[in-house]
C-alpha cells in the first residue's frame, strides 16, 4: 500500500488537520514506487524527519508516460473541448481555494516559508493562474491566412502531447497543462501529492496529471531523455538546465523551456522615494528567505544617497523576525536543508575570504533547523564570487556607483539576465534604464511584483521560454498549417 501522511495543526496561527497518501500518482490513483522504496521528508525548521514518499524510478516514469498518453489521446487532448477543459480547471482552482489554508500550511510545514505567505500569496497566486489558464482553455485559436482564392489556408494551435515538468523546491506549482508527468522537488513533495486528490475530485481525468516523486539523476533523468515526452519544462539551476537541454537533444530532440537561476541587479538613483526604495528593496531580497532565482542580490545605490540608504536598509534588515513559519509576527523561516544551508555560509566565508566586509549579520541562528540571519555586505569588487554566482539566500551586496552608463554597464556584467529593478522618480530615467537592461523582467518603482498575465523568464544563461501570460500557451502547442485546394488544377 501507498504511504500516507497525518498531520494535526496546533499552532498560533493555524488549527487543522492534512491527511493524503503519498505514493506515486499515476493514472488517477496513488501507487507504490516500483522498487518499493522511501524517500525522507524533513521539516527545515526542525531538521528533523516529518513523513517518507515514494521514490519513483525510470520504470515508473515509463509507467506514468503510457498514462499520460492514453489520456491525451482518449480523454483529454484529442477528444475534450476546449469549453469542457475550462470547466474543469475552474472547478480545480475553487477546490483549491477551498483547502488553501491547508495547502498553505503543508507548503510551510515542507518549505519552512511563514503560512501567512504561503496562505495568503503562493496559494492565491496558484489559484489564480489556474483561473486564468482556464479561461485560456477555449480561446487558444490559430488564423485563416490571405493566400489566394483558389486556396484556404489557415492554422491551427495543436497540443504537444505528453509534457514532462521538473519543478523546484522553492515554489511548488499545483497546476500545469497537456497531460503531464511532473517532478515535484524531493526537497518538497507534499504540496503536489495533496492537490492530487483534488485533481481527481474536480473531474480531471485519470492519467491528465502524474506525479512520480523521485531524485533527479534517476526520475528527472528519466523524464527528460524519454522518447515520448514530446516537451520537458524545467526550473532550477543554470548548470542542471544545461543537462536538461543535453538530454532533451540526445533522445528525440523534444522542445525545452527552462527557467534557471539569477543575479539581479536592482539600482537605486538618487533622485529615488528613499522610503519606498528601502522597503522594495528588502522585499526584493529577503523575500523567500533569499531562495527566489530573481532575487535583487546586486544592489547598486549612485553615491549621493549611499549612506542613507545603507543606514535605512540596515535598520530595516534588522526588523526581519526569523523563527518558527508558524510563529506570530514571524517574516523569515528556514532554508530548505542542510545543504543549501551549507552552500549559504559557504558562499559567506567566500566573501570575506576575498575582502568584502559583512555589514551586516552572516551567521546562523539558533541551533535546530537552518536558519541563517539577513546579511549583507559591502565594499566588495566585481570579480568576487559573491557578486557574480547566484547565492540563493539572504544575502546581498550593496555596491555604490556614479552615473548611469557605469551602473549600466556593471549590471550587465553577468551571463544571467533573469530580472532587474530600477528606483527613481524620473520615469524618463527610469525607463530608458530599464530598456538598456538585459533581463527578462525589470521592475520600476517596485520588486518581485507578479500577475498571470505578465510573461516571466530570462535573457541569457537566465533561461529559454516564458512563463505565464498568453506567451506561455506558445510553449504548450504545436501550430499546424493547413492548405486546402478548392479548384486548383495541374
Amino acid at each position: 500500500m501507498p504511504t500516507s501522511f497525518t498531520h494535526d495543526f496546533d499552532t498560533p496561527v493555524y488549527k487543522g488537520r492534512t491527511s493524503f497518501e503519498t505514493g506515486l500518482f499515476i493514472n488517477g490513483k496513488f501507487v507504490d514506487g516500483s522498487e518499493g522504496e522511501t524517500i525522507d521528508i524533513v521539516n527545515p525548521a526542525t531538521g528533523k524527519v516529518i513523513t517518507s514518499v515514494s521514490e519513483g524510478t525510470a520504470k515508473d516514469v515509463d509507467i506514468a508516460v503510457a498514462a499520460a498518453q492514453e489520456a491525451y489521446e482518449k480523454s483529454w487532448g484529442l477528444t475534450v473541448s476546449g469549453r469542457e477543459r475550462s470547466n474543469i480547471l475552474w472547478k480545480f482552482a475553487e477546490l483549491m481555494e477551498a483547502h488553501a489554508k491547508e495547502l498553505g500550511a503543508i507548503e510551510a510545514l515542507n518549505n519552512g516559508k511563514t503560512f501567512g505567505w504561503a496562505s495568503s500569496v503562493d496559494v492565491v497566486f496558484s489559484i489564480d493562474v489556474t483561473k486564468y489558464y482556464a479561461g485560456w482553455a477555449d480561446k487558444v485559436t490559430g488564423q485563416v491566412l490571405e493566400t489566394n482564392d483558389k486556396t484556404l489556408s489557415y492554422t491551427r494551435h495543436e497540443p504537444i502531447g505528453v509534457v514532462g515538468q521538473i519543478i523546484p523546491w522553492n515554489f511548488p506549482p499545483l497546476a500545469t497543462g497537456n497531460t503531464v508527468v511532473l517532478k515535484p522537488s524531493e526537497f518538497t513533495p507534499l504540496s503536489a501529492l495533496r492537490v492530487c486528490a483534488l485533481l481527481n475530485e474536480a473531474g480531471v481525468p485519470p492519467g491528465v496529471v502524474n506525479v512520480v516523486t523521485g531524485y533527479g539523476n534517476t526520475v528527472g533523468e528519466a523524464i527528460t531523455s524519454h522518447s515520448k515526452i514530446e516537451k520537458v519544462a524545467f526550473t532550477g539551476s543554470t548548470l542542471v538546465g544545461r543537462k536538461v537541454m543535453e538530454a532533451a537533444a540526445k533522445s528525440n530532440l523534444k522542445k525545452v523551456t527552462l527557467e534557471l537561476g539569477g543575479k539581479s541587479p536592482n539600482i537605486i538613483f538618487n533622485d529615488a522615494d528613499m522610503e519606498q526604495a528601502v522597503k522594495w528593496t528588502a522585499h526584493g531580497l529577503f523575500w523567500n528567505h533569499g531562495q527566489a532565482c530573481c532575487a535583487g542580490s546586486r544592489i547598486f545605490v549612485q553615491s549621493g544617497v549611499y549612506d542613507e540608504f545603507l543606514q535605512k536598509f540596515t535598520a530595516k534588515a534588522k526588523e526581519i523576525k526569523l523563527g518558527d513559519p508558524f510563529g506570530e509576527g514571524v517574516d523569515q523561516g528556514p532554508q530548505i536543508s542542510q545543504i543549501q544551508y551549507d552552500r549559504i555560509m559557504g558562499y559567506i566565508n567566500s566573501g570575506l575570504t576575498d575582502g568584502a566586509k559583512i555589514h551586516l549579520g552572516g551567521g546562523r541562528v539558533g541551533t535546530d533547523g537552518y536558519f541563517i540571519e539577513p546579511t549583507i555586505f559591502v565594499d566588495a569588487n566585481p570579480e568576487m564570487r559573491i557578486v557574480q554566482e547566484e547565492i540563493f539566500g539572504p544575502v546581498g551586496v550593496i555596491i555604490k556607483f556614479d552615473n548611469e552608463e557605469d551602473v549600466i554597464r556593471q549590471a550587465n556584467d553577468t551571463f544571467y539576465g533573469l530580472a532587474a529593478a530600477v528606483f527613481s522618480k524620473d520615469i524618463n530615467r527610469a525607463i530608458n534604464t530599464a530598456n538598456k537592461l538585459k533581463a527578462g523582467t525589470v521592475w520600476v518603482n517596485c520588486y518581485n511584483t507578479f500577475h498571470p498575465t505578465v510573461p516571466f523568464g530570462g535573457f541569457k544563461q537566465s533561461g529559454i521560454g516564458r512563463e505565464l501570460g498568453e506567451y506561455c500557451l506558445h510553449n504548450y502547442t504545436n501550430v499546424k498549417a493547413v492548405q486546402v485546394n478548392l479548384g486548383t488544377k495541374l
